[in-house]
């Protein structure tokens, strides 16, 4: 059992890594292949829209076609996706490339999660791989900084994607060996219900961030967002139809999951906003070098793990209320605390909104997940929690369309109106940019917050067992 834990473990780092380790390597990366500012959020923007537009399906496809089948498949999308990467010589190339990682992530990710559940007897056997696993998923963005530094400043930005080759290979041979495969199930596998979503939030995306480079009437952003609300109400159509629906919406009736989700989505607007402007400030205003830009992440890193620990031992005394409330507004005050940065600003500017930062979303992460699957039946908490997951990749990939938007259009107005164009006056204007970025993000924390107080009511929530093991109760 040991090599199995092993498999699943080193897959699950390396699809949560490659959700940070790109970031260190975003300067180099728009340097080296001449970015535009608007394409250069595609590159965390595509990774977010296909893996969080397509977890349900990834795991639906486990269930249909077998885990370990569907598992080794994704795996082997994100490797190949992963090599064309790293040989990538323009932007466009790259981007497509990161939308195919997503792919094989959403479908990995998902099926080596049930892996655990097939491969490891109830009771002590399976909680001990829960717990590296879940490791595994919390270190994996430290890892992704540090390894982002390393590989950028001393080898090559390139080997940021090179580097999942050799793991997914390990992966790929010793999985027929190390995992017993899953029994099908008969059902029906929501296609469109998948290519309309994702369609849509790709178009809504887009039509978001052309706006910044063309204008909001123009043309093309009006087509794209035209299509964007064509797409996503033929899925909604289609979800209410179709036999077997990819997000039955019968799960969005219960107030305090619904809120849940709303609190999510805003929650992952800041958190990705705020690791892609600000490894940009590190390095392109400050002149951080990239493996100190993902050594200065590292207590964030340590304080949401953190939280979240406190988080999870205190809900059962206080229940889920008070950290609910605790975690987006620790976000919304760190991120108006890094509104106030200045070119001059040094690291000790930095690391008290950054912890503070790292707080909230550690005490927001438990009680979220606890008020998602609450209520639910057994056979849809996976699907409740998924769609969790869902919410926060989608929050990032639509909060950074529009933060980047803002972002560039303060940096526009900003250089404008200083009349120059010194290296001084363009990190001023730089500056202003990203700050006003991270203002209107705390906006979007404080709806957040709002909602938890209003949408979140103060009922028992009662979280359901898996197979046999006692209902867990928390009380708001």
């Amino acid at each position: 059992m040991g090599l199995a834990l092993t498999v699943i473990s080193c897959a699950q780092l390396m699809i949560i890594l490659d959700a940070t380790i790109v970031n260190v390597a975003l300067p180099t990366i728009h340097r080296s292949l001449h970015f535009s500012p608007t394409n250069l959020e595609w590159l965390i923007t595509a990774y977010s829209l296909t893996f969080g537009g397509l977890l349900l399906f990834g795991g639906r496809t486990g269930d249909l076609y077998g885990k370990r089948r569907m598992f080794m498949t994704g795996i082997s999308i994100f490797a190949i996706s992963s090599l064309l990467g790293g040989f990538a010589t323009n932007d466009v190339w790259l981007i497509i490339t990161r939308g195919l990682q997503g792919v094989g992530g959403a479908i990995a990710a998902p099926t080596a999660l049930s892996l655990i559940a097939t491969n490891f007897a109830e009771g002590s056997e399976r909680n001990r791989a829960m717990g590296v696993y879940a490791a595994m998923s919390g270190g994996g963005g430290a890892v992704g900084l540090l390894l982002g530094g390393l590989l950028t400043s001393y080898v090559s930005w390139r080997w940021v994607f090179f580097v999942n080759v050799p793991i997914a290979l390990v992966v790929l041979v010793l999985t027929p060996r190390a995992l017993n495969e899953s029994p099908v199930t008969s059902g029906h596998l929501d296609v469109p219900g998948a290519l309309s979503a994702t369609g849509g939030m790709l178009a809504l995306v887009y039509g978001l961030s052309n706006a910044s480079s063309h204008s909001w009437t123009s043309t093309s952003t009006l087509v794209s967002l035209a299509a964007a609300a064509v797409l996503l109400a033929t899925f909604v159509l289609i979800e209410t139809r179709t036999v077997g629906p990819l997000m039955p919406l019968i799960i969005f009736r219960n107030r305090n999951r619904s809120g849940s989700y709303a609190v999510m989505l805003c929650i992952g607007i800041a958190l990705f906003s705020l690791f892609y402007f600000l490894t940009q400030y590190l390095q392109n205003v400050l002149g951080w070098s990239p493996i100190r830009t993902g050594v200065g992440f590292l207590p964030m890193t340590a304080g949401i793990v953190v939280a979240a620990t406190v988080s999870s031992r205190i809900i059962g005394r206080v229940g889920v209320r008070l950290p609910l409330l605790v975690g987006p507004a620790g976000v919304t005050i760190g991120l108006l605390w890094l509104s106030r940065i200045t070119t001059s600003s040094t690291y000790l500017d930095l690391i008290s909104p950054l912890v503070i930062i790292a707080l909230g979303m550690g005490f927001a992460f438990v009680p979220l997940t606890l008020s998602a699957v609450a209520g639910v039946e057994p056979n849809q908490a996976g699907l409740a929690s998924a769609l969790l997951n869902t919410m926060q990749q989608i929050g990032g990939a639509l909060g950074l369309a529009v933060l980047a938007t803002v972002a560039i259009d303060a940096t526009k107005s900003k250089l404008a109106s200083l009349r120059s164009v010194s290296r001084a006056a363009v990190n001023e204007a730089t500056t202003h940019g990203y700050t006003t970025a991270f203002l209107v993000g705390a906006g979007i924390s404080l709806l957040g917050l709002v909602i938890a107080l209003v949408v979140i009511r103060a009922n028992p929530l009662a979280v359901p067992g898996r197979e046999g093991e006692s209902e867990v109760t928390a009380t708001l």
